[in-house]
């Protein structure tokens, strides 16, 4: 199987009310043709906006631009398989967990299956009460967890909350989790391409906000044969500001392969060989390191 052949899925977590349906809604509404599924483990979890369902039937929600959304009940892998076999297929698989659970359990589910890819764990944390609530005796242990499981921490509803107080939750939240990467929002609007790789190279917001300015891309064009593997540990461990990378090398061996970076997380896999060597990578502005990313490949 090529490595273009596996269905991507992406994992959000983080506990009641950190802002995880408003945050889809607005990954579907600025999908831009990428066809998105959504799964959630019951319709009643997941409030669709109602300008952008095109259809309902049991079982699914069909949404404008070919993206759908629906639930998986008891058993996540039968619903990944029925997506898989839908004409035509999603490109990318969302799924949304519940307020209350650990979204690595899931993740850990889909990494074992054949024909899918999984993408990693993007976890919301509300900044107004995040600390609060991983101190409280009945919720802490699984906010806590679902910090630490994360890839891309989306600090969210930054609005609420006054700049020093989100500089001392941002560290707090680094010291839960030091390997995974921050990122701050409104409203639960985060640049499509941050929680999903398929938006990267591709997506155009629709939506334009302000605060999506702290983020920038760039390409990395490799001119010769490069250690694929050590390429992609040292992007994702390395202190580059990258918060994704995806693209494509051709390793020493003579093979072409994928190399994908969420956080710091990385997997490479087998690929065409006719594809062109070419690696986007997006980070955050104040963080990117432009010239030491470019001495990688050179």
């Amino acid at each position: 199987m090529s490595a273009l052949d596996y269905l991507p899925v992406t994992v959000i977590g983080g506990y009641l009310g950190a802002g995880k349906t408003t945050l889809v809604n607005y990954l579907l509404r600025n999908a831009n043709g990428l066809r998105l599924a959504v799964l959630v483990n019951e319709f009643g979890e997941l409030a669709i906006d109602r300008d952008l369902i095109e259809a309902e039937e049991e079982g699914l929600i069909s949404i404008s631009g070919g993206c759908v959304c629906c639930s998986f009940g008891g058993d996540l892998i039968a619903a990944l398989r029925n997506l898989s076999q839908m004409q035509p297929r999603p490109q990318h698989i969302l799924i949304e967990s519940s307020g209350v659970a650990k979204p690595s359990a899931i993740f850990d589910s889909v990494a074992l299956l054949d024909g899918f890819s999984a993408d990693g764990v993007v976890v919301l944390s509300d900044a107004e009460t995040v600390q609060e609530n991983a101190n409280d005796k009945y919720m802490g242990d699984t906010v806590l967890a679902q910090i630490t499981q994360a890839d891309i921490l989306l600090l969210n509803k930054c609005d609420l909350v006054d700049p020093q107080d989100i500089a001392e939750t941002a560290n707090w939240l680094a010291r839960q989790n030091p390997n995974a990467r921050l990122v701050k929002t409104k409203h639960s609007v985060a640049a499509p391409e941050v929680v999903l790789e398929s938006f990267l190279g591709r997506q155009k917001i629709t939506e334009p906000h302000h605060h999506l300015d702290q983020m920038t891309s760039m390409n990395l064009i490799p001119t010769t044969s490069l250690d694929a593997m050590n390429l992609a540990k040292t992007l994702a461990e390395g202190e580059f500001g990258l918060v994704r990378a995806k693209g494509f090398v051709t390793d020493i061996s003579g093979d072409k392969m994928l190399i994908q970076i969420v956080g710091r997380r990385w997997a490479i896999k087998a690929a065409d060989p006719k594809l062109k060597d070419g690696l986007v990578c997006l980070g955050m502005k104040e963080q990117m390191r432009p010239s030491q990313l470019r001495a990688l490949i050179a």
